[in-house]
């Protein structure tokens, strides 16, 4: 019977293209994971079983291939089977690479993630060292508030003060003032009363006087005119 008409082989041929096609799509998602490793790891196992069946068929049509009566059928089997393992090879390449450059991704992604992390822990920090330097600047604010209105109180104790002793000051010369008017009172009545006391001496000596000039007219009179 012709290889091109036995059964097994046909099957055989659609089995290690289907194997081969599901691989290289297998390659393609394995390229494309964004991660994390295990689902990376998932995808291999994958790729790693149809492998070992694909593996599995080309052994097979190889052994099928050494199998038949015809050199010609045997060879063109042979190097259908070489093909294949050719392309198993190239998509085994194809795996290894698909497989560094998925792990790259992932860890530039980590990395990436790590860099960010530690972007956002430092902007939290910053943010937190911005809040305790307002926080600070306010305290200082509040501080400063807080000295002038102690030095307002201060000053404003001491103008209190001031005008305390003001006042005493005020209510001292007031009653001086008062001491001093009542002296002054008792001095206008003092000299009111030697203004009084005086005119009486002058009205005594005014009449001493007159009493005086008469009595020296009467005297001299007398002895003048004795006969008046």
């Amino acid at each position: 019977m012709a290889a091109a008409a036995c059964v097994p082989v046909r099957v055989c041929h659609q089995e290690i293209v289907k194997f081969d096609l599901e691989i290289k799509a297998a390659v393609q998602d394995i390229r494309d994971c964004p991660g994390p490793l295990s689902a990376l790891t998932e995808l291999n196992a994958a790729v790693k079983e149809k492998f070992r069946h694909l593996r599995g068929r080309i052994q097979e049509l190889e052994q099928m291939a050494k199998e038949q009566d015809k050199e010609s059928e045997k060879q063109v089997l042979l190097r259908e089977v070489e093909n294949h393992k050719k392309q198993m090879l190239s998509n085994q390449a194809a795996w290894r690479k698909a497989n560094l450059a998925c792990k790259i991704a992932i860890d530039n992604s980590e990395k990436d993630q790590l860099l960010q992390g530690r972007d956002s822990l430092r902007q939290r920090k910053t943010t937190k060292e911005s809040l305790a330097e307002s926080a600070s600047n306010i305290t200082e604010s509040l501080m400063g508030i807080s000295r002038m209105m102690s030095q307002q109180v201060q000053q404003s104790e001491e103008t209190v003060q001031t005008l305390a002793n003001s006042s005493r000051t005020i209510l001292e010369a007031n009653e001086e003032f008062k001491s001093m008017s009542g002296t002054i009172q008792l001095g206008r009545k003092l000299i009111t009363k030697y203004n009084r006391r005086e005119l009486t001496d002058k009205l005594l000596i005014f009449l001493a006087l007159a009493l005086f000039l008469a009595t020296v007219l009467y005297i001299l009179k007398k002895r003048l005119f004795p006969f008046l």
